[in-house]
This record gives structure tokens, C-alpha cells and sequence, in this order.
């Protein structure tokens, strides 16, 4: 059967040949000159690539007062130079094209010979503006679009003609810019009370890396790394003093803090067992027992929330639970499995009945596990280490802005790099 990617060749001719095979390289290199009409357009294409581009605005630069080495003032021209940088303006109802030219000159000082720009530059050292960068950000990182996408929407849109590796780049200068963004964010979950934790897998060019999914109901960080082993994670949370909320992987258990297991992941695994077994009396008897102590629990938090002066009554519950368990021989292995589980965490089921605020579930991660399940989909293993990173940074952030209630393409524009610090801005302004 025909399938897409690269194919391997035992022979170098055969590869060669293969190569010369191509749609465009037989489009642009053989049917062209076989036809006037491809020559036309292939002409037409690239005219069209090599036009200059109208400049919306020109911005002369001032001259400086002294020289910055030696502050004399015995300064003269010494050269003059442009900077054109490509961007976006958005407007109330849309966006477009806005390249601005910048006309300065370099100075050379008459005392000491050195030579120097004015202080008084606004423009950016990249070829393209911070607006450019955060519409590209956003449809890259929200829109989950691939680069070649997103490069063939600006291309088309606005006639910028972004070279191939231009969409990389702007996505390297954003995660370097939100590197601060990013650590905060790390550290304010790691500081605070409540923490979900998980993990999930990705392929990078074969190789198999994890990400690691740290978050409060707040803010959301991705982490790399190279294994599942919980060492990272674990140095990263030695200080920790809150809740941590997580499934039952064994590295979370070391960690030396209060704990609250996902009661999900429990009951989906009696529920898949349940079926595998149906005529196992014993683990049907045992998942009745803790449905009927659990569901209580359940609409006491769907009545008040997660608050413990309405929650610890149904402590007494979980102790008439485990006298019950204690007093059970089981006979079957998958009963006896689950009995050991149950006394192996009993500190860590139910933590969430003495602690305000504090989830039965770890639906909190899982939720922000999608999110990165719908960028891996996009990149689908085709980045690299450094490219991967990049994409956790930006999403960390993009992530952190929905949990707080904030549009994440408006913080991208804004030009901060403190989340909260522009919520409180954007509130001040806004009374």
C-alpha cells in the first residue's frame, strides 16, 4: 500500500531518481519548459515574491548629546543608515500590513574615535515588530497551526514574504522574551497550597521524551524531560508544604507532603476489572462498598464545594470502610489486590475531607494535559529538544492566561512579561 514520508533507497541512483520525481521539482524545473503557460505563472510567481513593499511610516531618529565612552561632546556624522521593520496593526475591526522605516545615523566622537548609535532607538533588532510576533505566537501556540501554516497565512494575507525558518525564529525570540514568565510561573506553583501533577509521553524523532504537567487552578507549567523518573520532580518540590494531587504513579510517593490521590483513576480501574470479572462476587462487593461511602461525599461537594466544616462529617464513613475491609478474607487475587491498595493509601483518598479547596479528582491536570495533546498533534514528533522547550514555555503561558480568565493573544501584545501585573493594569484602566 502507498504511504506518505520518506522512503529508503538501496542504491544512490535509485534515491536520485526518486528525488527527480517530486511534484515541484518536476513542476518548476521539467513541465515548465514544456509549456508557456507554467512559465507564465512560475514568472508571475516570482514577481510577485520580489516586490518592494509600501512603507506606512518613517521615523527619523534623534541625535545624541555626547558620546557614550567618554561624554565629550565633540561629536560629528559619520555615517547614515535605515532600519525597516515589517509588523501588524490591529485595529478595532481587523489587522494589516505596517512596515515603518527608521532613518539614524552613526556618530563617530572627535576625542577618543569611537563610534556609536543614539540611545534613543525604538525599534527592534529583529526584521519583524512585536505585533507580527504575537499574532504569529497565538496562532502557533492557541490555534495549534503548524509554522508552514501559519508562514503561508501572513504570506498571503500580507504580502510580507516571510522566508522559510522566519516562524522558527519569531517562536525562539518569544520563549527567550517569556523565559521570566515561565519561571515565575514555576515558582509560584511550587510556593503555593495545592498542586495536580501528571505526566504524558512524546516522540521527538523517534525518541521517546516526557512532559510533566504541573498546575494550581491558576497557573499551568509544562516541563521537559527526558525520562519518567520523578528525580526532577522531586527536586523541584522538595520544599513543597501544600496538597499535592496526582494518580497513582510510585515517583509522587516520595515526595514528602500531604497527598491526595485521584479518586477517577480508582474507580475507572475497579470499573475496568469489574468488567473483565462479572461474576467476581467478592470485587463486586467491594466496589458497592465504596460507591455507597463515595457517592455521599460526591453531592456534599456538588451542595457546598470542596469546604472541610461540610466534608469531615464523612470521615466516620471512611472509618466504618476500612473496619469493613479489615474484616475480609478474600479469596480472589483481584480482591485481595485492591484490599492491599486500599490500606497501602489509606492517608492519601481522602485528604480532600480535612482541607478546604481541595479536589477528590486530578481532572485539573488531565485538562491540561489536552491542551498539550492537541500541540503534539500538530508537531507529531517532527521538533526538536530545543524546539519542544520552546513550545512548553509558550504554552505554559497560554494555558496560564485561560485558567485566569484573560484573552491570551491580548497579553501577548501587551508587551509584559508579568501575567498578573497586566491583569492588574488592565483593571485599573478599565475602573
Amino acid at each position: 500500500a502507498y504511504r506518505f514520508g520518506s522512503n529508503k533507497f538501496a542504491t544512490p541512483e535509485l534515491h536520485a531518481i526518486n528525488r527527480a520525481a517530486y511534484w515541484d521539482y518536476q513542476r518548476n524545473k521539467i513541465y515548465v519548459r514544456s509549456s508557456k503557460q507554467l512559465k507564465r505563472i512560475s514568472k508571475r510567481h516570482c514577481n510577485r515574491k520580489s516586490r518592494r513593499l509600501p512603507v506606512n511610516k518613517i521615523i527619523e531618529c534623534g541625535a545624541p548629546s555626547n558620546c557614550p565612552k567618554c561624554k565629550s561632546r565633540n561629536i560629528t556624522t559619520y555615517r547614515k543608515e535605515t532600519k525597516t521593520v515589517y509588523d501588524l496593526k490591529f485595529t478595532h475591526t481587523g489587522i494589516k500590513r505596517w512596515i515603518v522605516r527608521f532613518l539614524f545615523r552613526r556618530y563617530a566622537c572627535n576625542m577618543c574615535g569611537n563610534t556609536f548609535l543614539s540611545k534613543k532607538r525604538s525599534w527592534t533588532r529583529s526584521k519583524y515588530g512585536s505585533a507580527l510576533l504575537s499574532y504569529t505566537i497565538y496562532q502557533i501556540i492557541e490555534l495549534c497551526h503548524p509554522q508552514a501554516t501559519v508562514e503561508k497565512n501572513l504570506n498571503e494575507l500580507f504580502a510580507l514574504n516571510i522566508p522559510t525558518g522566519s516562524i522558527s525564529r519569531l517562536k525562539t525570540r518569544a520563549s527567550q522574551f517569556y523565559r521570566y514568565t515561565y519561571e515565575t510561573l514555576i515558582k509560584n506553583i511550587s510556593n503555593g497550597l495545592l498542586i495536580h501533577a501528571d505526566e504524558t509521553k512524546l516522540n521527538i524523532k523517534n525518541n521517546s521524551v516526557y512532559v510533566w504537567i504541573l498546575t494550581n487552578l491558576e497557573e499551568v507549567v509544562y516541563i521537559y524531560s527526558t525520562t519518567r523518573e520523578a528525580d526532577m520532580i522531586q527536586k523541584l518540590l522538595k520544599n513543597f508544604t501544600g496538597i499535592l494531587v496526582s494518580d497513582f504513579y510510585a515517583g509522587y510517593n516520595s515526595i514528602n507532603c500531604l497527598q491526595q490521590k485521584c479518586l477517577i483513576h480508582l474507580i475507572r480501574d475497579l470499573n475496568d476489572d469489574l468488567f473483565k470479572e462479572p461474576f467476581n462476587e467478592e470485587l463486586k462487593e467491594l466496589v458497592w462498598q465504596f460507591g455507597l461511602m463515595l457517592k455521599p461525599m460526591i453531592e456534599t461537594v456538588d451542595r457546598y464545594g470542596l469546604k472541610k466544616r461540610y466534608l469531615r462529617k464523612h470521615n466516620k464513613d471512611v472509618s466504618h470502610f476500612y473496619k469493613m475491609l479489615a474484616k475480609s478474607n478474600y479469596e480472589s487475587e483481584i480482591a485481595n489486590k485492591y484490599k492491599k491498595r486500599f490500606d497501602k493509601n489509606r492517608y492519601k483518598l481522602f485528604t480532600f475531607l480535612n482541607y478546604d479547596g481541595v479536589p477528590w479528582n486530578n481532572n485539573n491536570a488531565e485538562h491540561a494535559i489536552k491542551a498539550f495533546a492537541r500541540l503534539r498533534k500538530i508537531v507529531r514528533g517532527l521538533t526538536s529538544e530545543k524546539g519542544i522547550q520552546e513550545y512548553l514555555i509558550l504554552l505554559s503561558i497560554c494555558e496560564t492566561c485561560k485558567y485566569k480568565g484573560i484573552s491570551f493573544l491580548s497579553f501577548l501584545r501587551s508587551g509584559q512579561r508579568d501575567i498578573d501585573e497586566f491583569i492588574n493594569n488592565r483593571h485599573s484602566v478599565e475602573s
